[in-house]
Order: C-alpha cells, then sequence, then structure tokens
C-alpha cells in the first residue's frame, strides 16, 4: 500500500529536478536552468511497502514554450547495490529519515512493478493520497500472460528511454511528454500497450497523453 506522509523533503523534488534535469540528454531547456512546477504523475505500490515509486510530472516554464518531462523516481531507505550512475542525490524525509532517490528507469523495482501493470497484477495508485487508485491513468494491452523479466536501460531515443528484455520487447518511457491527437489513438503494428495519463497545464488545463509505451520483439 502506498502510504503518503504529509511531511517535509530536503532538499525537496523540484530543488533536486532542477538540478539533475539540464544533465539528461533529452533536456530541452536552455543554459540558464528550468523553472518547474509540480504537473501531476502517479505511485505504484511496493509489495514489501519500502519503497516508494513515482512517476512525476514536471513543467518547465524558462523557456518561450513550457515542456514537461516524466520523471520515474525510487526512495529508498538505503542505496541500491550497483546503481551508483543512476542516484540523484540524497533527501531527509521528515518521517522516514535519509532517503536515496533514484532514476527509476534504472531501479529493477519499478521496472518490475510497471511490467506488473501492464499485466494487470497491480494498480497505479493516485500520487498523493495513500491507498487511491488513480481513475485518470488508463493501461491497454493487445496481448496477455507474462511480460519478460530482464528489461534492462538501453539507451536514451530522442525523447523517450528505452528498456529492452528478451526477443527485443521493449518498454518506452516518454521523458518529454506531448498530449495526444485528438481522435481514436493509434497504434503502430508492434505496439503492444501503453500507459497514458493527465497532467496539469500552465494555464490551469489538463491535457492526456502517453507516459510509457510497450512494444513487442520481433515475431518469429
Amino acid at each position: 500500500m502506498s502510504v503518503i506522509h504529509r511531511t517535509t523533503l530536503t532538499p525537496g523534488k523540484l530543488e533536486l529536478l532542477t538540478a539533475w534535469l539540464p544533465s539528461r540528454p533529452w533536456y530541452r531547456g536552455g543554459a540558464g536552468g528550468p523553472e518547474l512546477a509540480k504537473a501531476g504523475g502517479f505511485r505504484l505500490d511496493d509489495p514489501e511497502g519500502e519503497v516508494g515509486i513515482e512517476f512525476m510530472a514536471v513543467t518547465d516554464t524558462a523557456g518561450p514554450h513550457p515542456v514537461t518531462y516524466l520523471v520515474p523516481l525510487t526512495y529508498r531507505g538505503a542505496p541500491l547495490d550497483g546503481a551508483e550512475h543512476a542516484l540523484l542525490t540524497t533527501a531527509e524525509h521528515g518521517v522516514l529519515g535519509r532517503r536515496w532517490i533514484y532514476d527509476g528507469c534504472q531501479d529493477p523495482l519499478l521496472v518490475a512493478e510497471l511490467t506488473a501493470l501492464f499485466e494487470g497484477r497491480t494498480r497505479a495508485q493516485h500520487q498523493s493520497v495513500s491507498d487511491t487508485p488513480d481513475p485518470d491513468v488508463h493501461v491497454t494491452r493487445t496481448g496477455d500472460g507474462p511480460l519478460p523479466a530482464d528489461f534492462t536501460v538501453t539507451g536514451d531515443e530522442g525523447e523517450e528511454t528505452v528498456l529492452t528484455a528478451s526477443h527485443g520487447t521493449q518498454l518506452r518511457v516518454r521523458r518529454v511528454l506531448r498530449p495526444a491527437p485528438a481522435g481514436p489513438a493509434g497504434q503502430g503494428p508492434d505496439e503492444a500497450g501503453r500507459v497514458a495519463g493527465i497532467w496539469r497545464t500552465p494555464d490551469g488545463g489538463t491535457v492526456r497523453g502517453d507516459f510509457v509505451v510497450l512494444r513487442e520483439g520481433p515475431r518469429a
């Protein structure tokens, strides 16, 4: 169950992302640094109840046109072995103490729970309310059965982080979020599913688009 503590995190999430985002290859801002505002997202449950798992959307308004980024994060009570390259920072949580905050695409627990989401074994949770499914997060999948368990990050391609598993099956995390076009959602021949949700725009409205796309590997 996701338990949301009403407390402080130092440094705050927007502060740490302001420092981290400009180092990413998919960052679209200029040299002056981002000006970030929380725009939405959702959480997933850790079955053991130890690790926070969040898909956070933030909008940068520093440039002439706002850009919204999706940043999957995990919050751990101890360092994750072998993941020093994925560590954003450590922070002090007002209830839980020191937390190690990681790029969630590089955290095996987040990846496992994302595949569980596609398989229908778990549900997206509200970002700021404990033990509450988020009805605005829609998950579709054309197939059934288990997905591969060996997804690993194979690189960034344009505005996506790509995780690849057996037989070329991919999870493509949309790092730069874009509203879905009007009308029925199109689907490419190799697309096997998607996680879609909403986020807030700077003018107070909301838009919907894809967060993660599942692609099948080559068919035999």
